[in-house]
């Protein structure tokens, strides 16, 4: 730290401002003390501040009314807000006004150090804008892919080795994990980028129409057959096919595909002319193919054709320094596609975040994003809009809810932890339902302290 940044507390509890005072003074920054609403105005009227830490309520006026008073004086101003008896509405009214963050108590101190110094960094949510912008730029890659973890930088190296060549690829990984989006800028990348970029999905084709959709078909071939019709093969010709979900393929259609990919040529349904193409074949599964080969279901000789070259796309949840950066993509496009103006993402819906597993990945991360932008009412997305956690515990808990547990189990072993993590998630769940979200009443109706209640909810998450 070059200066000393200067940082307001402002807290009616003594106990509570020594504590801040301590914390952020062994960081470096210079701390001065409010005891509440009103000296807190006298000091910031002459003085400046870099950042204002204020709890909400300070017994004589709120803390919002410092917070108004505070970018009244400088715009520039970065305040955060810290309360026990956090709500959704406290939050977003906070945030319309131009709160940094809000943080609810008891807060981590970790987490709270790291968010007052971004929001040092960043100062201003206009600068934070475009910080994030650029930080978004920095890590898109190929113009198309956001994340900068080792496991998808390795993907990147192999794209910029393989684009240029003529050599097919087979992408794998989980569903929603963005396979699509590396085969495109594998294309992006060769000299066929110029040239027809024609996606397949396997598995959203039925079987007896998909020899029709690979090759085309001549008229009058079969009942239906109105016309003659191009096949996708030849539509893509001199650029890529991207055989999307390859798994998928009938064994009809695997020998039809080996023999295509072999002679780099097919003949139409019902046709007698060999049609010659040039076509670089990129697939991409969710399925372990070489386990469909060993149990029979994939032909051995089409997935080495296929299997030149491997690229295995990491899982969300082993990427999770990439979920941030993701977020903030999403966010930006789909506050553009909406006309809204959200600026950012709380630090503490980050946190949520990257606490959360992401079984439908990348994807499912977008479809939450995309859905707490369109329900935000602020400029800043908070951990109330994202309820995955809820919503996915649920679905679980109501498959033992009622279920007596009896004890002579235990001879036949059983899954403690999973018991009680159940039970747990189970009342915490309905706490929060009943409380609306409010962290303060759900604490109070579970006989527990808020501390204890955030550990226990950051452990069910």
């Amino acid at each position: 730290m070059n200066k000393k940044h200067t940082i307001l507390v402002v807290d009616d509890e003594l106990s509570m401002r020594e504590f801040l005072d301590m914390l952020l003074s062994k960081v470096g920054y210079k701390v001065t003390l409010a005891k509440n609403g009103k000296q807190a105005v006298n000091l910031i009227q002459n003085h400046s501040y870099d950042l204002v830490l204020s709890d909400i309520r300070l017994g004589d006026i709120t803390g919002l009314d410092v917070l108004k008073e505070a970018k009244k004086k400088d715009p520039d101003t970065v305040v955060i807000m810290i309360s026990a008896y956090s709500t959704t509405e406290i939050a977003v009214e906070a945030m319309n006004q131009g709160a940094y963050d809000f943080v609810p108590k008891p807060f981590d101190n970790v987490e709270l150090k790291t968010t007052i110094a971004k929001a040092l960094v960043l100062k201003t949510l206009d600068h934070e804008k475009e910080s994030r912008s650029s930080e978004l730029k920095d890590h898109l890659h190929f113009d198309r892919i956001i994340g900068n973890s080792p496991g998808m930088q390795a993907i990147y190296k192999r794209i910029e080795q393989i684009g240029p060549t003529k050599t097919n690829v087979l992408i794998t990984g989980e569903s929603g994990t963005g396979k699509e989006l590396i085969a495109r800028a594998i294309h992006e990348q060769s000299d066929r980028r110029d040239k027809p970029f024609v996606v397949v999905n396997c598995g959203g084709i039925p079987d007896t129409l998909m020899e029709s959709e690979f090759f085309g078909h001549i008229k009058g071939s079969f009942t239906g057959a109105v016309n003659n019709k191009i096949g996708l093969f030849e539509a893509a010709n001199h650029g890529t096919i991207f055989l999307d979900e390859i798994g998928e393929l009938s064994t009809m259609l695997q020998v039809k595909l080996l023999r295509a990919v072999q002679e780099t040529s097919f003949k139409p349904v019902g046709g007698t002319t060999e049609i010659k193409v040039d076509v670089r074949i990129i697939s991409a599964t969710n399925k372990k193919l070489d386990q469909e080969v060993i149990d029979g279901n994939f032909r051995e000789d089409l997935f080495f054709r296929l299997n030149v070259i491997p690229i295995k796309v990491p899982p969300l949840r082993d990427r999770k320094g990439d979920i941030e950066l993701l977020s903030a993509h999403f966010a930006e496009k789909y506050s553009k596609k909406m006309e809204k103006d959200i600026v950012k993402l709380s630090s503490y819906a980050i946190d949520f975040l990257t606490k959360y597993s992401f079984p439908g990945n990348v994807r499912e991360l977008e479809n939450l994003i995309e859905r707490s932008v369109a329900l935000s009412s602020t400029n800043i997305i908070l951990p109330e809009s994202l309820t995955i956690s809820m919503h996915k515990k649920r679905r679980w808990i109501e498959g033992i809810e009622g279920q007596r547990f009896n004890l002579e189990d235990v001879e036949q072993g059983v899954d403690l932890d999973k018991i009680l993590s159940a039970i747990e998630s189970a009342y915490l769940t309905k706490a929060m339902e009943i409380s609306k979200g409010n962290k303060k009443e759900a604490a109070d109706y579970l006989n527990l302290s808020m501390r204890s209640l955030r550990y226990r909810l950051d452990k069910n998450i």
